[in-house]
């Protein structure tokens, strides 16, 4: 599981600042998370290949979030694809996107395709034989979701000497790595347990960004393997939390503690801050492990 932060601001674009958008990598899906201005720019610079981007996840309908949509449709027609494009979004997206291409005689050449989202519980929105997503439903000034991706149980490791000194036929080796008892070639029953290892266990990642201090999302992402959580204050500007929806270094700590995560992520940081060690520090002294994204990062978490 990899993940690449293009931008991780909140509110308006910079020179050296962006907004937020993310490419999380996982079991050779590469999705693309929000898409604020300037997405396409920062997946050129991070040498991501436009093609692999198949499915994209907007959180919600504020601008830091989705204003590079167009512009990354347009430009996909542009370099002539032709494989189909999903967009999951809330109601209205769809609305917004088409009259941009109906006014200005720009649609696309290859299929693009809307999944509207406005349920207020959580559901699975996508899935295939290796990965699920779901919905975490958000606390913000608009109808805002933030999206849990899980793979799937991953399979048995072959012990590929021990395999072989069963005389197992390769023909089998499916059945084995789907944790299956097979007849080796003399008729006899061999267990799975002594010829594969334990499987890698399955990673997730929990994205919930933008929202205010909500802890019905703990149960949605209770364990996950990472938790990027926003943190567009500090607690010394809590009291703005409330007007805005949004949350503070602590309260996203709270959050991936009572969650029981493995790490915290804290971005969509306000500029009205020059730098961001305050709020890992902030953060720390109520969850241990906390790192901060920064636009360019790439996190690997094998």
């Amino acid at each position: 599981m990899k993940l690449t932060i293009l931008g991780c601001h909140s509110a308006t674009p910079r020179t050296n600042t962006n907004p937020t958008a993310q490419i999380l990598e996982i079991k050779n899906h590469m999705f693309l998370i929000d898409c604020g201005e300037g997405t396409q720019v920062e997946l050129r610079r991070n040498k991501v290949k436009f093609s692999r981007v198949k499915h994209i996840f907007i959180s919600h309908l504020h601008g830091d979030h989705y204003f590079g949509l167009i512009g990354l449709v347009n430009t996909f027609s542009l370099l002539n694809r032709e494989t189909e494009l999903h967009i999951y979004a809330p109601k209205g997206l769809k609305e917004v996107i088409t009259l941009q291409m109906k006014l200005s005689g720009s649609w696309t050449n290859y299929p693009l395709i809307f999944h509207e989202l406005s349920s207020k519980a959580s559901e699975l929105i996508y899935e295939d034989d290796k990965v699920e997503v779901y919905t975490i439903p958000l606390k913000h000034r608009i109808y805002t979701n933030g999206f849990l991706f899980n793979e799937k149980e991953n399979e048995r490791k072959l012990d590929i000497n021990l395999v072989r000194e069963a005389n197992i036929d390769v023909a089998y080796y499916r059945k084995l790595k789907q944790g299956f008892d097979v007849v080796n070639e003399d008729g006899v029953l061999i267990s799975n347990a002594k010829v594969t290892k334990d499987a890698v266990p399955p990673k997730s990642y929990a994205y919930c960004s933008d929202t205010a201090y909500h802890e019905a999302i703990v149960p949605l992402i209770k364990k996950s393997t990472v938790l990027y959580h926003e943190s567009t204050f500090l607690e010394k500007n809590e009291k703005l939390c409330l007007p805005t929806r949004h949350s503070t270094a602590k309260q996203a700590a709270t959050i991936a503690k009572k969650a029981e995560v493995e790490t915290l992520i804290l971005g969509h940081y306000s500029t009205r801050y020059n730098g961001y060690e305050d709020f890992k520090t902030e953060a720390q002294t109520v969850f241990e492990n906390v790192v901060l994204a920064k636009d360019g990062k790439v996190f690997n978490f094998d």
